[in-house]
Order: structure tokens, then C-alpha cells, then sequence
């Protein structure tokens, strides 16, 4: 009331809950909807969201395994993707044939692509022994098949490639094939990565739901 005289107030409708998924994608599977030759996509192994549908979070390509993440929020995944935010994407690969250093080093200091450009922010041996050796690499950027293309321009060859973490979210104790929710923590990170508002948790969005209805009545 205001002298007197009863106010029609709008209606604070909360901003929307989103959903946000780790899912762990298996080789031969394809990162798109809909294909004419009838292969596997990974949206056919994901659980329904709780409004909305699922934005994958960068691509895979059919061989290559790991982690991809998925959310229900077009602006947090396109930030993810975009260069400008610079998220880093950590892969394990495994090379066929005999390595030497001095062409891991140019990896490093970077190598001329038909699209541009690339480097590997970080080379580091973590395993294996003989003519299957293991790396870990890490880059911020995800063109098309830019990491098998980065180790094919200096002569190697990528014979497994797994994605183990974009960004704050690792693939953890995942198997392939499996989906996980992301953490109250896990997604916090992901906003502030990308210098979003961190969303309220869903028990304290329940909560001021409640009070705001409280107010109304």
C-alpha cells in the first residue's frame, strides 16, 4: 500500500538454475547431434537436464577419449570456448615410434599449422617406456585436431589421446561412458575462470524462492 492505494509489484522471477555435467567420452562416440551415417554421439549417453538442454563444452574428435563437459548456460560455455579467456585444457597422449627432445622442444616454442600458429603451454614425460611413450601437454586454445596436427608437423605420431581436465574440472574417477554433476565448488570455479557471477547454490536459491513468496504474501 502506498497512501492509501494498493501497488501491483512485478514479480522477481530467480534467475534460471542451471545444470552443468562431466562426462568421460569414449572413442567412436561424436561430438554433435544427428548424424547421416547413424555413428554414436555422446548426447545419446547423457542423462535429461533439469531444464533447458545440454551446450557441449568445446569438441572431441571421434578418437580421441576424455573429458567433456557439458552445461545448460550458453554464456559459461562460450566463454570456455572462447581464446580470449584463455582456459587451459590438459590432455594425456601417448606417441608411436622413437621420440627425440629437440623435437618436443619445438612444441614448445611452436610450430606453423595451415590455420595459424600453435604451441603446447607445458611438454612433460609422465610414463611408458620403448616405442609407446606417455606425455602430458597443456594448451588454451581447442582448434581441430590442433594437438595430433601440432606432433604430425614435427614428424610423431598421436597414437591415444585423452582430455583430463578444461579448466578447474579434472576427469577424476570417472570410466568411460560416465557422467558425473559437477560440484557446488567444481562450477564456482568455472564462473570465476571466466569472470562470470558464481551462481547461488541450489538449497540457497530454494531458500529465497521461499522468502520471496513469504514477502508476496
Amino acid at each position: 500500500m502506498l497512501d492509501g492505494r494498493a501497488l501491483s509489484l512485478p514479480d522477481e522471477t530467480p534467475d534460471p538454475i542451471h545444470d552443468h555435467l562431466a562426462y568421460y567420452k569414449p572413442a567412436g562416440e561424436l561430438t554433435s547431434r544427428g548424424d547421416p551415417e547413424g555413428r554414436a554421439q555422446v548426447f545419446e549417453a547423457l542423462p535429461g537436464p533439469g531444464r533447458g538442454r545440454w551446450i557441449n563444452v568445446g569438441r572431441l574428435d571421434l578418437n580421441t577419449l576424455g573429458l567433456l563437459l557439458f552445461t545448460t548456460d550458453g554464456e559459461l560455455a562460450h566463454r570456455l570456448m572462447h581464446p580470449r579467456y584463455g582456459v587451459i585444457r590438459e590432455y594425456a597422449v601417448r606417441l608411436f615410434g622413437p621420440v627425440r627432445e629437440a623435437r618436443l622442444r619445438e612444441l614448445e616454442s611452436g610450430v606453423e599449422l595451415e590455420d595459424g600458429p600453435a604451441r603446447f603451454d607445458t611438454l612433460e614425460r609422465s610414463g611408458g617406456s620403448g616405442r609407446n611413450v606417455w606425455y602430458r601437454v597443456t594448451l588454451r586454445e581447442g582448434r581441430n585436431r590442433e594437438i595430433r596436427r601440432m606432433f604430425e608437423a614435427v614428424g610423431l605420431t598421436v597414437s591415444r589421446l585423452i582430455r583430463v581436465r578444461y579448466g578447474p574440472v579434472g576427469l577424476g574417477a570417472l570410466h568411460r561412458g560416465q557422467t558425473r554433476a559437477l560440484s557446488d565448488t567444481e562450477v564456482a570455479a568455472l564462473y570465476r575462470a571466466v569472470r562470470l557471477p558464481v551462481p547461488e547454490k541450489r538449497q540457497d536459491r530454494s531458500s529465497i524462492r521461499k522468502q520471496r513468496g513469504a514477502l508476496r504474501s
